[in-house]
């Protein structure tokens, strides 16, 4: 009897030693699952990423930041166009994470510690509007139009009619991108100076004697682009350089300060071999 109690109690020990020892494997499995979910939701990045800059960029920051959005779902993007000139200024400021701009930095702005990181390139479009029989313009006479030295349309295979100069406000990115290339720099005679490349575009499709300068990924069908020096810009004439009125898309941040995750998330984000097929829908070339 004495033995069948000892034969019973070792039995009942046993049992127990396994049972605590699959309770304290449950727990510490059940902790390890909490610790690797804690981990897993520290390694997602959250939080907002704020672009400021030009209006050229819309397109492709637009693509690049709805694209960024659906892979990072607990991340916000913003972008606000207000120009080159005011992102540059609003990234030095602090005011924003990623300054956008449609030109190279100045040296003094290097100089002030921004670093530019050129994202893609962008024809600027002598656009006009889809009326004008003028289908083609050479360098030359695109200065001398906006210079004031040719005044009528018929100088230059068009109607009877005096040419209404259309331009971008200054620190617009693309104004400067199309003077330096012109070598028209503070000599256009404008009779608008507009605040957007949506203004310029609209503008001159309504005006039939208009003729304005806009970002190439951005012209629409209301609006007709000139072919300059005999080529038509496209993003393979942009490309291979044969277009010759292009500048730079820039991304502006500021030396010595570090982005935050989510703003370092996108910028490796844009820059990144993935993103250009991207770039190239929102037409224009990318840097890579």
């Amino acid at each position: 009897m004495k033995s069948a109690k000892k034969v019973m109690a070792s039995i009942l020990a046993t049992a127990m030693t396994a049972f605590l020892a699959v309770g304290c494997a449950s727990r510490e499995s059940g902790s390890g699952a909490s610790e690797n979910g804690g981990s897993a939701q520290q390694e997602k990045v959250t939080g907002s990423v704020s672009t400021d800059g030009s209006t050229s960029m819309e397109e492709v920051i637009g693509v690049l930041g709805e694209a960024f959005m659906e892979e990072n779902d607990g991340i916000t993007f913003t972008y606000n166009p207000t120009g080159s000139g005011s992102g540059i200024q609003a990234v030095s400021e602090g005011r924003c994470d990623i300054g956008l701009s449609s030109r190279s930095l100045k040296d003094e702005e290097k100089e002030s510690g921004l670093t530019e990181t050129v994202l893609a390139y962008d024809g600027i479009a002598v656009i006009v509007n889809p009326a004008n029989p003028v289908n083609d313009l050479d360098m030359e006479t695109i200065a001398k139009i906006y210079t004031g030295e040719i005044t009528n349309w018929n100088e230059v295979g068009g109607g009877d009619g005096e040419i209404v100069l259309i331009g971008r406000e200054a620190g617009s990115g693309t104004r400067d991108g199309f003077e330096s290339i012109t070598g028209t720099e503070d000599a256009c005679q404008y009779r608008q100076e507009l605040t957007s490349t949506g203004d310029v575009i609209t503008t001159v499709a309504g005006n039939p004697a208009a003729i304005g300068y806009a970002s190439l990924a951005s012209v629409k069908d209301s609006v007709k682009a000139l072919s300059v020096n005999g080529v038509t810009p496209s993003e393979d004439t942009v490309k291979d350089g044969s277009y010759v009125i292009q500048r730079p898309f820039v991304l502006v941040t500021k030396n010595g300060t570090e982005l935050s995750a989510s703003a370092q998330l996108f910028f490796d984000f844009a820059t990144s071999d993935g993103a250009v097929e991207l770039i190239s829908k929102a037409g224009v070339v990318a840097a890579k």
